[in-house]
């Protein structure tokens, strides 16, 4: 389990990693790389929730200050 395996394959070193926690041979898990994965992981995710979040806000206020928005967003429903 080398840098470079982390580096040039992503999916492989993952389940590289994954077997080794499995194996309980934590003196070979690449720590520091994980470590930055849990947090990126965590990162993006809060990102794609304050996406939807504004995209919802967006909508509601759009609901209730355009009437005509209504109206297509019916239609889009029954359609």
């Amino acid at each position: 389990m080398n840098q470079a395996t982390y580096d040039q394959d992503l999916y492989t070193w993952s389940l590289q990693q994954a077997q080794l926690l499995r194996e309980r041979k934590f003196d070979q898990v690449d720590w520091e790389h994980i470590i930055e994965e849990i947090e990126d992981m965590s990162k993006s995710e809060k990102r794609a929730l304050q996406s939807f979040l504004e995209t919802l806000l967006m909508h509601l206020l759009k609901w209730q200050y355009q009437p005509a928005y209504r109206v297509l967003i019916l239609n889009n429903i029954i359609m």
